[in-house]
């Protein structure tokens, strides 16, 4: 199976640069997974759009999947409290 291409949002760029380095590094151990299953155990579509979620701790990232491209895009990347807003 061939992997999936991981893009990122000019937005969510910026939101991980400002993110503390322990969580960075879990959450490329997180985006590496999405490479090879974007759908992974315990991700959540939700329900107002077409975005999943996934969970890394208090972070969260929010992002689309494009099956016919083979791509994922992270849209979003914040704290719990912040993120939906």
């Amino acid at each position: 199976m061939e992997p999936y291409r991981l893009l990122f949002t000019r937005s969510a760029k910026r939101e991980l640069e400002h993110l503390p380095h322990q969580i960075v590094r879990l959450l490329r151990n997180r985006f590496d997974e999405l490479i090879m299953q974007p759908r992974p155990h315990g991700c959540q579509k939700l329900s107002s759009t077409d975005f999943y979620r996934i969970r890394q701790g208090d972070y969260r990232v929010l992002y689309a999947i494009d099956d016919l491209e083979r791509v994922v895009e992270i849209i979003k990347i914040g704290h719990r409290r912040e993120v939906y807003r």
